[in-house]
């Protein structure tokens, strides 16, 4: 049972450093057009958010 864990740990470590050595590890993904529109719509949304927050206070009147 040691020795497996054993081998294991040494796999894994082999592993690491073979990553650490290529120049690039891992491919960069895009955005996919869904993900960029859900991140539109939450932006918008806390501005809409924050809006709202100052409209409820007619004393001040900047959005910060």
């Amino acid at each position: 049972m040691a020795n497996q864990l054993g081998n294991l740990v040494e796999s894994i470590k082999s592993k690491v450093k073979a990553l650490k050595k290529s120049k690039k590890p891992y491919i960069k993904m895009d955005k996919s057009s869904s993900v960029k529109v859900e991140i539109r719509s939450r932006k918008a949304r806390l501005l809409i958010d924050k809006t709202l927050k100052v409209a409820d206070r007619p004393g001040k009147r900047t959005i910060s």
